[in-house]
């Protein structure tokens, strides 16, 4: 598809995926992230947005041409790395507080998913921050739904749902992984003593 257009979903256009980014990155229950790691970034539009709430934002791509508009978009953020990567086999290393799975889950099979997946909760840090959001129409190419990933990504041990955005066309969750000792993190109201 990247063949015939830079941008062939219309990513930086659309009202649709805008106001889907922007509640995403809203959904973000910490103000700040030191390290995100976003895969599948195809040509950065949620990037930009990531790296204005990041220390240091992690993206990759496996089409060469998105990650090279990617790149092109994220030049004067230094702290923005965008890599030609295919997950789950290629995967960078160190931790991570924040991993964003964006329209990228229903493009695996069932073993692929769950590496993908495992891969991704092993990266996070303890109370790091999960976040996928899916498309929720069927596509010919798609192995599935938002409404028929969200079970199997809940289903993952040593996370818990903190926010969960349904709407007929996407489905948006949040997810924090708990410590070590069980405790999950605290609530955006509760970082703040409202509760």
């Amino acid at each position: 598809m990247y063949r015939g257009a830079p941008d062939p979903w219309h990513l930086a256009e659309r009202w649709y995926e805008r106001r889907k980014y922007d509640l995403t990155v809203a959904s973000l229950p910490v103000p700040r992230y030191r390290r995100a790691f976003e895969p599948a970034c195809s040509v950065g539009e949620l990037t930009v947005r990531l790296a204005e709430r990041c220390d240091q934002v992690v993206a990759c791509d496996r089409v060469e041409s998105a990650v090279a508009t990617a790149r092109r978009r994220t030049s004067a953020l230094p702290h923005v790395e965008v890599s030609a990567l295919t997950v789950p086999g290629q995967w960078p290393s160190g931790r991570f507080d924040l991993v964003v799975l964006s329209e990228l889950l229903y493009y695996f099979d069932a073993p692929t998913l769950q590496r993908v997946l495992h891969r991704s909760v092993d990266a996070l840090e303890p109370g790091g921050t999960l976040v996928t959001a899916h498309w929720n129409h069927p596509v010919p190419d798609h192995r599935g739904t938002g409404s028929t990933l969200a079970p199997t990504v809940g289903s993952l041990p040593g996370l818990t749902l903190t926010a969960d955005h349904r709407e007929s066309d996407f489905v948006l969750q949040v997810y924090e992984r708990i410590s070590p000792d069980g405790t999950a993190a605290p609530s955006p109201a509760a970082r703040e003593g409202l509760v």
